[in-house]
């Protein structure tokens, strides 16, 4: 079995069987059955990705088209990576995602489509008496800098800085977007989930927990508090006006080379009927078409938000302090699987160096080559050639190949 089934494998089972059966389970059964002899006779959509985008769009949605005639669609929320996997692999025909494409290669032959707004949230526990951030404490305390809950307000007691896992979630890139200018800036965080459903159980427990969640996956909860941001509330009316500076569109996402290609874009078009955005609004998101004032904005936004987050026009470094994806263990009382969870991202970091190695130019040792009229001919060093190739010494063979960059 190649690298990329077994990563897609392990994803896979994952968030079949320890997700998405407990998220069904609590908040709307898994597999819909059909409601007219019509819906009956249709093949159902597999709609797979993250609990946001199952929370904020496509759940009722899913309801909704269903009683309409147009066929089934089975829900399996769990995270990004996942939904974004299965649509590229064809196990499912619809994701969720609340970030865009990534520029990977995957990503780049996938469709996303931006089809709602909703508000990045900052959550704690009610009993946190901190009532707003701003954008440069939000900064400092995803860079490990800010440590305690004093420095902006609050107890003398430690952030407890809650997170999800993936790097590439779609709540975390988007907001590490915003705030670092790139989706993958590591950060400073000690506890990590597997999605945003088991990192809001664990603030509910903490009044220590910060996390990053949305509006339409909190709307409504008491045990969870949203954290205004420099004293604006994330609200569906201050998204629409663009007065909460962290909105983001979010994205279902096809293969358009999927056999069912033309059913996923029925869906992604009865989005845009009246009774499809009602189902919207009534779930904390904006539809799409009503934000056109947020698309003309983006841009001068998202230069302010880095502006004053960074209080610099520089780029920041890619480690922040004692980013804890690079080493610490992950402490998560609430999500029993994370050891499981980190194991599968091992897995996918694998596959993407194995996929740069495939990358590398190589040379054949012909007669009269030495290694160092090697390196000189590939603008090399010598000491990188034997690390690239593991040689002891300066000694090669005829016929010998070796890998002397990258393309």
């Amino acid at each position: 079995m190649s690298v990329r089934a077994v990563r897609l494998l392990s994803v896979l089972l994952l968030g079949a069987c320890l997700v998405a059966p407990a998220y069904a389970k609590a908040t709307h059964p898994a597999r819909h059955k059909a409601t007219s002899s019509k819906s009956s006779k249709s093949p159902a959509l597999i709609w797979r990705g993250d609990v946001t985008t199952a929370h904020g769009v496509v759940t009722e949605m899913a309801k909704l088209w269903e009683k309409e005639g147009h066929g089934r669609i089975e829900m399996q929320p769990f995270n990004t990576a996942s939904g974004i996997d299965a649509v590229a692999s064809g196990s499912a025909d619809i994701a969720g995602s609340a970030r865009p494409g990534d520029g990977s290669a995957q990503d780049s032959h996938l469709t996303f489509t931006p089809v709602a707004w909703d508000g990045l949230a900052m959550i704690t526990n009610p009993a946190n008496p901190v009532r707003s951030l701003t954008l440069r404490q939000l900064h400092e305390i995803y860079f490990g800098k800010i440590t305690n809950w004093k420095d902006v307000g609050g107890r003398d007691a430690p952030i407890d800085l809650y997170s999800v896992f993936s790097p590439n979630d779609g709540v975390e890139y988007s907001l590490r977007t915003l705030l670092f200018g790139r989706g993958d800036q590591q950060i400073s965080a000690p506890r990590l989930y597997l999605n945003t459903k088991a990192l809001e159980e664990g603030i509910a427990l903490n009044p220590n927990g910060l996390g990053l969640s949305t509006l339409s996956n909190v709307a409504g909860n008491p045990k969870l508090r949203t954290i205004p941001i420099d004293g604006v509330a994330p609200t569906v009316a201050n998204i629409a006006d663009g007065s909460y500076p962290l909105y983001i569109p979010l994205f279902l996402v096809t293969n358009p080379s999927s056999p069912k290609a033309t059913q996923t874009q029925a869906f992604i078009d009865f989005l845009q009927t009246d009774k499809a955005k009602s189902v919207l609004r009534d779930h904390f998101v904006l539809p799409y078409a009503d934000g056109a004032g947020l698309v003309a904005m983006d841009q001068a936004r998202r230069e302010k938000v880095y502006a004053q987050s960074t209080n610099s026009s520089a780029k920041p470094p890619l480690a922040a302090p004692g980013a804890s994806y690079a080493a610490a263990a992950a402490v998560a009382p609430t999500s029993e699987r994370t050891l499981e969870a980190r194991a599968a991202m091992d897995k996918r970091d694998a596959a993407a160096k194995a996929s740069a190695a495939g990358a590398r130019k190589s040379y054949v040792v012909v007669k009269g080559d030495t290694l160092s009229g090697i390196a000189k001919k590939n603008g090399v060093s010598v000491t990188d050639l034997r690390d690239w190739n593991s040689l002891k010494n300066d000694n090669i063979k005829l016929g010998q190949s070796l890998q002397v960059g990258r393309d």
